[in-house]
Parts: C-alpha cells; sequence; structure tokens
C-alpha cells in the first residue's frame, strides 16, 4: 500500500486495518490474523501486532486470550451514543463552515438533494444513506476548525463497517429529510445566524438518528435528541 512520509510500519499497518474496517472489507467479527496480515503488507507481525493493539484501544477491535483479534461488534447503545455525538458535531461545523460555502457547494448540496427527491420513494437504503453522508459532508466540509473535522471522521470510521446495513429507512422519513435538507440549504443560502443554521442542523439531525436508531434497533429504548423550544 501507499505510504507517507515519516510512517512508521505499524503506522502503516495501522491506516491499512482500519480502512478496511471503515469500508467493511473488515466486517465485524472477522478473525485478524496478525500473520496473514503481516504477509498482505509484507512485514514482520511485531508492527501488526501493534497496530491491532492500538486498534483495540479505540475500541474497533476486541482480544481475547485464546481466541485472538477480531473487528468489534457495535451494540445498538453504543451506536446510539456514536450516532447522537456525531449529530451535534456536524451541527456545529455545518454552523461554522457556512460563510465558506461557495456558490457551487451550494448547488452540489441541492443537485444532491434532488436524486434522494427523484428517487423516492423507492431508493435504495444503502444509496440513501450515502448521498445523505455526502450532503451533509459538503454543508461541513470548509469548517474553519480541522480538530472539529478530525473528530466527525473519526466517529465515522467507527461506524464505518455497519454502513452497508440492510435495515431500512423509517416510512417517511426521506421525504421529511429532503425537505429539512432543502430548508437547511436554504438558511445557509441566505446567510442566517450561525446560532439558526446550527439549530435546524441539529433539529434534522436528531430526526434522523432518531428514525434511524428505530430502523436499526427497534427494541433499543431512544432517547429524545431534539431540542427544547427557544434553544
Amino acid at each position: 500500500m501507499s505510504t507517507t512520509a515519516g510512517e512508521s510500519k505499524s503506522q502503516v499497518a495501522y491506516r491499512w486495518i482500519r480502512e478496511r474496517i471503515a469500508t467493511g472489507v473488515f466486517s465485524p467479527g472477522y478473525r485478524l490474523v496478525l500473520s496473514s496480515l503481516a504477509g498482505e503488507l509484507s512485514m514482520s507481525v511485531v508492527p501488526v501486532r501493534e497496530a491491532v493493539r492500538a486498534l483495540t484501544a479505540e475500541g474497533l477491535v476486541t482480544f481475547e486470550r485464546n481466541v485472538g483479534a477480531h473487528v468489534a461488534h457495535v451494540d445498538g447503545a453504543r451506536y446510539r451514543f456514536t450516532m447522537q455525538a456525531i449529530s451535534m458535531l456536524e451541527s456545529a461545523a455545518t454552523a461554522l463552515a457556512a460563510p465558506f460555502l461557495t456558490p457551487d457547494d451550494i448547488a452540489r448540496a441541492r443537485q444532491l438533494n434532488d436524486v434522494v427527491r427523484r428517487g423516492l420513494p423507492d431508493l435504495d437504503p444503502r444509496v440513501f444513506r450515502e448521498i445523505n453522508q455526502a450532503l451533509h459532508g459538503t454543508l461541513y466540509a470548509r469548517c474553519p476548525n480541522p480538530r472539529l473535522l478530525d473528530i466527525i471522521r473519526a466517529e465515522w470510521v467507527r461506524l464505518g463497517h455497519l454502513r452497508g446495513s440492510a435495515s431500512g429507512i423509517a416510512p417517511g422519513r426521506a421525504a421529511e429529510a429532503v425537505l429539512e435538507h432543502e430548508a437547511l440549504i436554504d438558511l445557509i443560502e441566505g446567510g442566517a445566524l450561525p446560532e439558526d443554521i446550527e439549530r435546524a442542523a441539529r433539529r434534522h439531525r436528531a430526526a434522523s438518528v432518531t428514525a434511524d436508531l428505530a430502523a436499526r434497533h427497534p427494541g433499543l429504548n431512544h432517547c429524545d435528541l431534539s431540542l427544547p423550544e427557544g434553544a
């Protein structure tokens, strides 16, 4: 694989394994055999072991003595907490990014929203999630706080292997999301106050997260993510 100047072998192995977890190549429960990974990476087992330890510390990998290392499963509660965090972080990043968005950015966000609109009501759930994430990414990508963007990306990587979930979209939620996207884009294009943009983004994300959690984990007790009136 390609390397970045100054990267150690353990860092190369860490990035390589992490990317495969994020993209679903290594799915939840997948056994990470150190010798096999080392062979694919053309390196010794030592840096691969260090990489797996780092991924275990992040919660992406589990390790049990006499069992070995496996890609971690994400339970309903952990998924809920991570999505709550992403919802709040993305809303803040969207508000910060708004003054820096270009007409091309706005046009791309509208185009992505139109793709969802034209696909309703039969849009594949996986396609919906991919387009939805691309749309939101467009709206917050120019956030001037690089640390905030790093945290958002890291949280998505933690859940990356669940993006391909076959669970459906809550009835009517995709159509509601299209209207909420349109209203959010209008606010940004119209130069609304950052707090108004963040509030709109947060309300939208909260509704989407609640619907997604209900579809993925119907038996889970989901807390209300919506903002109180006037917040």
